[in-house]
């Protein structure tokens, strides 16, 4: 499936369609079951080429199994959810347990987690905030086993449907895809961006707007965590910008006579 939008665009990297299935596709990456990883990571081999699955067994961590849509794992996190709330905010040092749980985490090898673990990400301001924040989540186990991301190029549209379209685009192209959703619409509210990790805002936060009559686009990537993991792939100066699939063929059809094929557009991308 090929994009007019992303064409005109020109992309440096190609769209990462988001599917729901139950068939696991052929040479899919994929986490081993005990392997932690960044679902963001996955998404930017995507983007370069490659097919990429989830199921309930292998997310990489359980924050990416969220924003995927396996449900609230935190509820699965290391000393309970309330460790999580300490994890997102101030850290768990003190706490009951703590200790025991920080040398466990200790002994896979990873330094930072346990750095994080004891003293917060600092994300939220406190243990309070965060459990607010987890309660604002649209959680949602969806009907499939595999979330998939492949690059939109290889999508069969006759097989196939995207749940939602990532399109990973810089500042002047994150401009135009601005301009582009609401180019349709006359109204200005097209567009959200709202706090989240980078696999909740391309995942659940895109599910959201999808059972909206009026689907809105979600800009993403805006957390430091997720940009550390893509910045070797994709850069250092991108952000994500998800549309329900029913916003993405109204965002296609919206290319032909918009600004996308005027002068100021064509003299911008060719400075």
């Amino acid at each position: 499936m090929q994009s007019v939008a992303a064409a005109a665009l020109r992309l440096e990297h190609e769209p990462v369609a988001l599917m729901w299935t139950d068939e696991r596709p052929e040479r899919a990456l994929q986490y081993h079951h005990e392997k932690w990883g960044c679902v963001m990571a996955m998404f930017a081999q995507a983007a370069l080429g490659k097919t990429v699955a989830f199921d309930r067994n292998s997310y990489g961590c359980l924050g990416g199994g969220v924003g995927v849509g396996f449900g609230n794992l935190y509820l699965n996190w290391r000393g309970g959810i309330d460790c999580f709330y300490g994890f997102l905010s101030t850290g768990n040092e003190g706490k009951e347990n703590a200790e025991t749980i920080a040398e466990e985490i200790r002994k896979t090898g990873r330094k930072l987690a346990v750095e994080r673990f004891l003293h917060g990400e600092g994300y939220v301001k406190s243990p309070e905030l965060a459990k607010r924040f987890v309660a604002s989540l649209p959680m949602v186990d969806i009907p499939a086993r595999y979330v998939v991301f492949k690059p939109l190029r290889e999508v069969d549209i006759a097989k196939e449907t995207p749940v939602v379209v990532i399109f990973i685009a810089n500042a002047d192209q994150m401009s135009a895809l601005i301009s582009l959703v609401n180019y349709g619409r006359g109204t200005l509210d097209n567009v959200v961006v709202r706090s989240g990790a980078g696999c909740q805002s391309i995942g659940i936060l895109a599910y959201q707007e999808a059972e909206r009559e009026v689907p809105r686009a979600v800009i993403g990537l805006t957390d430091t965590a997720a940009r550390s993991y893509t910045a070797a792939t994709l850069g250092h100066d991108v952000l994500t910008f998800a549309v329900p699939y029913k916003m993405f063929l109204e965002l296609e059809e919206n290319v032909p006579g918009s600004f996308l094929e005027r002068e100021t557009w064509k003299s911008l991308i060719e400075e």
